[in-house]
């Protein structure tokens, strides 16, 4: 794995996973402010993006108080 590669996948929360932040990524969402107030449903609808990595996402931003949509 390049560091690029690293870099990248860092944008969103260790255990989102790689098809996951590469979905999200490509959906136009490059960081994990980008998904504050995102509806889930939105979210499952992406290819590689399943119930693990929104459980994640949102643990992650309820920490700072956030959330999905």
């Amino acid at each position: 794995m390049s560091r690029a590669e690293t870099d990248e996948h860092s944008d969103f929360p260790e255990g989102t996973g790689k098809p996951a932040s590469g979905a999200f990524r490509a959906a136009g969402y490059l960081c994990l402010d980008d998904l504050v107030g995102v509806p889930a449903s939105e979210l499952r609808k992406l290819h590689g993006v399943g119930p693990k990595a929104l459980e994640v996402v949102q643990a992650a931003l309820e920490q700072t108080g956030r959330s999905l949509g």
